[in-house]
C-alpha cells in the first residue's frame, strides 16, 4: 500500500487549499498514478507557528509502477506546479505532498521510508486511519489507532471539512 500525505495552507492557481488538494489529486491521476482512495479533508493548526493560516490535510492511497524515488520526484514537481517554492522548513505553502508509506518498505535513502515523523502527526495519522484502519507502522509495528492515542490530546484536535 502506497500512502501519501497532502497538505496546503496557502491558495494556489487552483484556488483555496481544499481546491488545491483536489486539483493535485487530479494531476497525479495524469502521471502514471492511480488514486485508489482519499480520506476526508481536515483542518489543522499550523505548526510550529499557530499564527500562520490553518492547513487542509488528507491522505491518499495510490497505486503506481514508479519506484519511491521517482514517485517523490514527481510529487515535488507537482508541488512546484502549484506554486511551491523552496522556503524555510514548516513555512506556509500552497501544496505539500509526502510519501508516508511505500508498501511497508523501510529505507534510509531518499526518500526515507516510512516518513520519519509520521508517528508524531495527527494531521497524517487521523486521515490515514480513515482509509487504512488496519495499517501498522512498518518500523514499530504499532497500529494507527495506538499511534493516535499516544499523541497529546491537544495534538489530535482536527476539524473535518467534508
Amino acid at each position: 500500500m502506497i500512502l501519501i500525505a497532502l497538505g496546503a495552507n496557502l491558495p494556489s492557481s487552483a484556488g483555496a487549499p481544499a481546491a488545491t488538494l483536489r486539483a493535485a489529486l487530479g494531476t497525479l491521476r495524469q502521471q502514471n498514478v492511480a488514486v485508489k482512495d482519499v480520506s476526508p479533508f481536515y483542518r489543522s493548526i499550523a505548526w510550529p507557528d499557530p499564527t500562520h493560516p490553518e492547513f487542509v490535510n488528507a491522505v491518499a492511497r495510490l497505486e503506481t509502477t514508479l519506484a519511491p524515488d521517482a514517485l517523490l520526484a514527481m510529487l515535488k514537481g507537482t508541488e512546484r506546479a502549484f506554486g511551491r517554492q523552496s522556503a524555510e522548513r514548516n513555512a506556509p505553502r500552497p501544496l505539500d505532498l509526502d510519501i508516508v508509506d511505500y508498501d511497508g518498505r523501510i529505507e534510509s535513502g531518499s526518500p526515507i521510508l516510512p516518513h520519519p515523523r509520521l508517528h508524531e502527526r495527527a494531521f497524517v495519522l487521523i486521515p490515514l486511519r480513515d482509509i487504512a484502519r488496519s495499517w501498522r507502522h512498518p518500523v514499530s509495528g504499532l497500529s494507527v489507532n495506538l499511534l493516535i492515542e499516544s499523541l497529546p490530546r491537544a495534538a489530535r484536535a482536527l476539524t473535518g471539512l467534508e
